[in-house]
């Protein structure tokens, strides 16, 4: 998969494209419904199939503070995008020029000029352009004029409601990871790589990864048991997220994870956590025993769960 930044890079590509627009924060099964009739409409016009993004999201630029916890950071978003098939991905910079655009600016400068679209896989509440003056109507009517086709994308329903990023972040946030995991279409995971941190867990008798997680906060806290894919090689253990109320910090989130029955360094390594089963919030304990002790239930519920079960059935 070919990432493209910014709208100056596309003059050296081929020409056309099939083409859908969004945030794509999760890469849910209702995104994938969209990637692959986007693949599909590739195919048939013998065209790359090209994602639009941004960085930062819209809602990040305009309310930093309010903005919704992301679920992939843009590493992760593009590892997804690339195994759903996506041939390229145009990153735009969200800005003060580019939120400045009118929305027929957007059609001619992005679609038109830059992407060369062929065809346009879009939802029909899509907005765009300086006030989100722009809909899928003007879409349509600028199709029509200028030789592409636009679609509306299928609104994909799980018992009765629409999956939505917002319902994703709504389900990790109270620990129903089997709702994430239906909506997604995958264990929700985070990943990251390994940095030296306190060694505090090690003192503890349960050393763990340091994993880094580049992100204002992540969407799911607590004690939570995992798999970990460390560079293809599965684990499981068993994973605390959140700002480590017991000890003194640095006030932001961190990922700790505990690997069970494994010896090796993993300082450097890059980890991918899957999230299976929440054990309990994080909390504040009232001494390093205190921590000590629920650290070793923690371990002990893990062995327990993952006794017996292998990896490739989980």
């Amino acid at each position: 998969m070919q990432l493209v930044r910014g709208l100056h890079n596309l003059s050296s590509l081929p020409q056309g494209c099939v083409a859908t627009i969004g945030n794509f924060d999760g890469i849910h099964r209702g995104h994938q419904a969209i990637l692959a009739r986007l693949h599909e409409r590739a195919v048939e016009l013998n065209a790359p199939s090209c994602v639009v993004i941004f960085e930062p999201q819209p809602r990040e630029y305009f309310s930093p503070e309010s903005a919704p916890v992301r679920l992939t950071r843009l590493r992760e978003k593009l590892e997804l995008l690339a195994q759903a098939g996506v041939d390229r991905v145009l990153c735009l910079t969200f800005n003060r020029r580019l939120r400045e655009l009118s929305a027929q600016a957007f059609i001619d400068q992005v679609l038109i000029q830059g992407l060369k679209v062929k065809h346009l896989e879009i939802g029909d509440d899509f907005r765009f352009g300086c006030d989100r003056a722009g809909d899928f109507e003007a879409l349509v009517r600028s199709g029509q004029s200028n030789g592409f086709t636009v679609e509306a994308a299928a609104t994909v329903e799980l018992d009765g409601f629409r999956i939505s990023s917002t319902r994703v972040r709504e389900a990790l946030a109270v620990g129903d990871l089997v709702l994430a995991e239906r909506m997604l279409g995958r264990p929700y995971s985070l990943s990251g790589r390994v940095l030296h941190g306190q060694k505090l867990a090690r003192q503890l008798g349960c050393p763990t990864a340091n994993v880094q997680l580049k992100r204002r906060l992540p969407p799911l806290r607590g004690v939570y048991l995992v798999k970990v894919d460390v560079e293809g090689c599965l684990h499981t253990g068993i994973a605390n997220i959140g700002l480590r109320p017991t000890v003194k910090g640095d006030g932001r989130p961190h990922l700790e994870v505990h690997l069970l029955d494994f010896a090796g360094d993993l300082y450097g390594r890059h980890l991918i956590v899957s999230f299976h089963r929440k054990l309990r919030d994080e909390q504040r304990f009232a001494s390093l025993e205190a921590l000590k002790a629920a650290i070793d239930a923690d371990v002990a519920a893990a062995r327990a769960y993952w006794l017996g079960q292998p990896l490739d059935e989980i």
